[in-house]
């Protein structure tokens, strides 16, 4: 077996990334190797296949303990033999794995740095035939990095006292060339290929926003991406403490993670999170490095962080399997003070002598002003991230929150847009939810209310039983925040003092509601606009996106079978293909990138089964929607048949009006009229009009040209007890309407709609 068919059937990849092929060569030809790769740029493909092809045990020197068993478990879904040896297991089983090993029984081995000076791991490296030394994290060798590990510094002692020295490959995500030379000459490595294939994550969207309110800009963000993954860094204790309850108290599935807490209780956090029991994670930088969770799709910086390279691995967490991320720091001039606090207090430095604890004061602080002005830049985000790490790049990225809105909207010029019409549907809600409760709401139950949210706070308060409940549900909430913010800027909503941060209609909300007041919203770019273009690479449309949700289903089944973590079974990236691809066969499905022989044999008939049943569906939607919007011709009448036409003297509905001349049709007639067209037909010619009423959200009622040829507005009361107000013909409009189509007015036949 060579390189090439272990990735294919293996790992399920068609091709080697940039820098692997050459790794990888190097290895096998004895020759030690230095890799900067970005994180998911596939580093630990560069040590797994030469794994399986050199003769003798490869060893993993890793920093985590939840890095290893991920990798480990990922391996043998692979039907790849590994194991992990750290604190995680008992003697016993230690001694098992140990063993085992020395029977063969595995291919690799990853072990943490601190095991390998003890007695039983050099006797059990004595007796073994080490063809590879690889190790994860390798910036953590140098005190310039940002996370020193002074038992990285054991492991050239490590690799003396063995006979025979192995191949030695070290990789990072993160280091400048500083930290680059540290590592060669620390690790002692012996004239090794140099290979760095670049820093930047194309699928990474970078910005930075200055909100006044974080907690409120979070809560908002969660409540968009309540089916994603992701994490939130915080810079202290405390602050990931209150963010966790109120997350939780909101209904999120959030847990935490900072070394305030016991070991057991972070292991049993992290594997809640690594298992999406809980989707988001909160947590200070004591969540570190090796989270091998692929399907990571936000990492949220609550708070600045103290350096660009500490910023850049936490962020890089996100989208590990090349699927679209968000990367969103929330900058404030007090995180600055926080920064400054927590570098000179800092424990991490004490066994230092004092010299160089002065030295590397002057380093942090420096570094710190760069991320200030990381944070404050008004060029593109990604363009500063890789002149810190001294990249070639293009002046702009065209996907970060500079580039987007530099795009958009050019410096100096704003737009100004009507919002009338999404205005009166904002404020009638409100206006329903005072007379309801006698109190206003706030703006994150208002966006969830107009966009028909199933939230279990909004049901269990019966919110959905409002006319108004999902009368947006067709515009994304960040513009349905911009829009709320707007009218209380305006003044057509109040936030009034209290408790209580809700939000109330202001008596100028009259205006636009029963009246014909305008508002208009003048701004440089929509938030819309923005989450459309960061996530338009990559991303898929809505038909997909019911299909990637539909799979993600049936990994969470598989995983829950296999007692592993979701991205075990497939990456994110890998569901997105499938969604793409759409399979029909054993041999397409091999043709997916992610999807090797190994899980195609134990997955592979479930997979085409949900595609199958997919497309079935698909089908059937397709051929009734397109039954629906077949035209139907239009209804043409004689007058002798309009003749027959009896008025109704108490009134009735436009849809009634319909159904009674389409009645009068001859047998055979496929000619028909709705009320919906006739509506329709009267709106454009000004008998009706859309507007608000103190009762009624958006409804059609009648102009006073209407009124004038006998439309009224009736209230009534339907089935379910609730009223409602609807547009009657009386027996003078019914007349009058006869009269023209006896004129040889012909109301054309559309496509189905729905009413809005």
């Amino acid at each position: 077996m060579d390189k090439k068919t272990i990735l294919r059937e293996r790992f399920g990849f068609p091709f080697f990334r940039e820098g692997q092929e050459a790794l990888i060569d190097a290895i096998l030809s004895g020759r030690d190797v230095f890799g900067v790769m970005p994180t998911g740029g596939g580093k630990s493909l560069c040590y797994q296949i030469p794994a399986l092809l050199l003769e003798g045990l490869t060893l993993v020197v890793s920093p985590l303990i939840s890095l290893m068993k991920d990798q480990v478990a990922a391996l043998k879904e692979a039907g790849i033999p590994a194991a992990f040896l750290n604190s995680s297991l008992t003697p016993a089983q230690q001694r098992e794995v140990l063993r085992r090993a020395g029977l063969g029984a595995y291919r690799l081995i990853y072990v943490a740095p601190e095991r390998l000076l003890t007695d039983s791991f050099l006797e059990f490296a004595a007796g073994q035939r080490i063809a590879l030394l690889a190790v994860d994290e390798a910036h953590c060798v140098s005190q310039w990095g940002q996370d020193f590990r002074p038992n990285y510094l054991d492991i050239p002692a490590f690799v003396r006292r063995l006979s025979r020295r192995p191949v030695l490959a070290a990789f990072t995500a993160t280091a400048t060339a500083e930290v680059g030379e540290d590592v060669v000459r620390l690790l002692e490595l012996r004239e090794p290929l140099r290979l760095v294939t670049g820093f930047d994550r194309p699928n990474l969207y970078f910005d930075v926003r200055r909100e006044r309110d974080k907690a409120a800009w979070l809560m908002n963000y969660l409540q968009q991406h309540r089916d994603r993954s992701g994490i939130v860094y915080c810079a202290t204790r405390k602050t990931v403490e209150q963010l966790c309850e109120k997350l939780r108290s909101a209904g999120f599935a959030a847990t935490r993670y900072h070394a305030g807490l016991d070991d057991a209780e972070r292991r049993e956090n992290q594997e809640d999170f690594a298992y999406d029991r809980a989707t988001v994670m909160l947590a200070t930088n004591a969540f570190g490095m090796g989270i091998d969770k692929s399907n990571v799709s936000f990492v949220i910086h609550y708070n600045m962080p103290k350096n660009i390279e500490s910023y850049y691995q936490e962020a890089g967490r996100a989208g590990r399997d090349g699927a679209p991320a968000d990367c969103v720091l929330l900058f404030s001039p007090g995180d600055v003070i926080t920064a400054e606090y927590l570098i000179q207090n800092g424990s991490e430095r004490e066994q230092l002598d004092e010299a160089l604890r002065a030295q590397l004061l002057i380093r942090d602080m420096k570094r710190l002003r760069q991320m200030q002005d990381y944070c404050k830049t008004d060029g593109c985000y990604r363009a500063a991230l890789l002149d810190y790490f001294g990249e070639a790049h293009r002046p702009t990225c065209g996907c970060c929150g500079n580039c987007v809105q530099r795009e958009e909207a050019p410096a100096g010029e704003t737009v100004e847009e009507d919002i009338t019409l999404a205005a009166r549907k904002i404020l009638s809600c409100v206006r329903r939810v005072e007379r309801k409760n006698g109190v206003g709401l706030g703006e994150t139950m208002l966006v969830l209310v107009l966009a028909g949210s199933r939230d279990k706070t909004l049901l269990a308060r019966e919110y959905d039983l409002l006319p108004t409940y999902g009368i947006m549900k067709d515009c994304k909430r960040p513009l349905l925040h911009e829009y709320i913010r707007e009218l209380v800027k305006q003044g057509y909503l109040l936030r009034p003092p209290g408790d209580y941060d809700v939000l109330v209609t202001a008596e100028k909300a009259n205006k636009v509601l029963f009246e014909t007041e305008q508002v208009l919203w003048r701004h440089a770019v929509s938030e819309e606009t923005r989450q459309g273009k960061k996530t338009a690479a990559g991303s898929p449309g809505a038909a997909e996106q019911s299909l990637f949700d539909r799979l993600r289903g049936l990994r969470a089944e598989l995983a829950r079978q296999a007692r592993v973590p979701a991205y075990v079974i497939f990456h994110d990236a890998t569901l997105l293909n499938l969604a793409s691809a759409q399979p029909a066969t054993e041999a397409e499905l091999l043709a997916v990138s992610g999807v090797g022989e190994q899980k195609a044999k134990k997955y592979g008939q479930a997979v085409l089964a949900v595609l199958a049943e997919w497309k079935q569906e698909q089908q059937a939607r397709k051929s009734s929607k397109a039954k629906k919007e077949e035209p139907q011709p239009p209804l043409r009448l004689s007058p002798e048949q309009l003749a027959r036409y009896v008025c109704d003297p108490e009134g009735i509905s436009m849809t009634e009006f319909a159904r009674r001349l389409t009645a009068l049709k001859e047998e055979g007639d496929p000619g028909e009229l709705t009320g919906r067209q006739l509506s329709n037909r009267l709106l454009a010619e000004g008998y009706l009009t859309e507007q608000s009423s103190e009762t009624d959200d958006l409804r059609r009622r009648p102009t006073p040209a209407g009124e004038a040829v006998g439309m009224t507005l009736t209230e009534r009361t339907g089935k379910d007890g609730r009223t409602f107000t609807m547009v009657t013909l009386t027996e003078q409009a019914q007349r009058w309407l006869i009269d023209r189509l006896s004129e040889g007015l012909i109301i054309e036949s559309a496509p189905y709609t729905e009413l809005p």
